[in-house]
C-alpha cells in the first residue's frame, strides 16, 4: 500500500485521537494531499493530529462538530470543497454508554436515540453530505468504523452493539445505493489500545490482559494496526470490494478453540 493515497483528498470523522488519528496520519504517510480532520470536542488533541498530518506531508484542515448534526456533516464535507473532491471518507466517529448487559434499567430510550444519532444517523448524513464531492473522484470510497460488537452482540452496552449492527447493515444498503461510483465497506475492530476505552470508564489494563489471553493471535491491537485495514478499504487496492464487513479482533470472534 506504499503511496496508495498519492494526491488523495481524505475526510476522517472522530480524528482527534486513537483510530481516527491513525487513519488521518496513515493517509498522509501514504501520500494524501489533503486531510479534513473532524472532531467533536477535543480541540487540543485534534491540533496534534493536524500537526502529525502536516509533518507527514499533507495539508490538514480542522472541522469541529458532532456528526449527529446534519448541519455539521455538511460543514465537514464543505471543508473539502477547496480541494475539489473527496477520494475517501472515513466515518470513524462514535459514542457509547458503558452499561451492564443484565441491567436493562440502566439504559434509557434516550441513551439508544443518542447512540444511534451518532453511530448510525451520523455516518448516513456524512455520506450523503460528501456524496457530490465523492462523485467527482475516480476512486471514491467510504469506510465505516463499526465494531465486533455489531457482529457478536457483546460490547460496552446493548445499545452500542445494536447501533453497530445497524451500521453493518446500512453499509450494505449504501453499497447498493452508491454503486458503481462509490464503494462502501466496514471495519469491525475489537479491542484497540486507545484513549476511547478510558473515556467510557473501562479498566483498560485489565481488559487488555483479558483480550490478549482470550484471542488466538495473543495480541492487543494498536490504532495503527487497525488503521492499515481501514486504509486498504479506502484505497484503489480494494477497488473490486464493496459491501464488505471485515472483522479485526485478532480472531477473538472465533471463540474458544476446540
Amino acid at each position: 500500500m506504499e503511496r496508495s493515497y498519492d494526491g488523495a483528498i481524505v475526510v476522517v470523522t472522530g480524528a482527534s485521537t486513537g483510530l481516527g488519528r491513525a487513519i488521518a496520519v496513515g493517509a498522509a504517510e501514504h501520500g494524501a494531499r489533503g486531510v479534513v480532520i473532524n472532531f467533536a470536542s477535543s480541540a487540543a488533541e485534534a491540533e496534534i493530529t493536524a500537526r502529525l498530518v502536516r509533518e507527514a506531508g499533507a495539508e490538514a484542515v480542522l472541522a469541529q462538530g458532532d456528526i449527529g448534526d446534519d448541519t455539521v456533516c455538511k460543514a465537514v464535507a464543505g471543508a473539502a470543497e477547496a480541494f475539489g473532491r473527496i477520494d475517501a471518507l472515513f466515518n470513524n466517529a462514535g459514542i457509547t454508554r458503558a452499561r451492564p448487559y443484565g441491567d436493562l434499567d440502566a439504559l434509557t430510550g434516550e441513551d439508544f436515540l443518542d447512540i444511534y444519532r451518532v453511530n448510525v444517523v451520523g455516518p448516513y448524513q456524512m455520506t450523503r453530505a460528501a456524496r457530490p464531492l465523492l462523485e467527482r473522484s475516480e476512486r471514491a470510497a467510504v469506510v465505516n468504523t463499526s465494531s465486533i460488537a455489531g457482529v457478536t452482540g457483546g460490547g460496552s452496552s446493548i445499545a452500542y452493539s445494536a447501533s453497530k449492527g445497524a451500521l453493518n447493515t446500512m453499509t450494505r444498503s449504501l453499497a447498493y445505493a452508491l454503486a458503481p461510483r462509490i464503494r462502501v465497506n466496514t471495519i469491525c475492530p475489537g479491542f484497540i489500545e486507545s484513549p476511547w476505552f478510558e473515556k467510557v470508564g473501562v479498566d483498560v489494563a485489565a481488559l487488555r490482559d483479558h483480550i490478549i489471553a482470550s484471542n488466538p493471535l495473543k495480541v492487543a491491537s494498536r490504532p495503527e494496526d487497525v488503521a492499515e485495514s481501514a486504509l486498504f478499504f479506502g484505497s484503489p487496492a480494494s477497488r473490486h470490494v464493496t459491501g464488505e464487513t471485515l472483522l479485526i479482533d485478532a480472531g477473538r470472534h472465533l471463540g474458544t478453540m476446540p
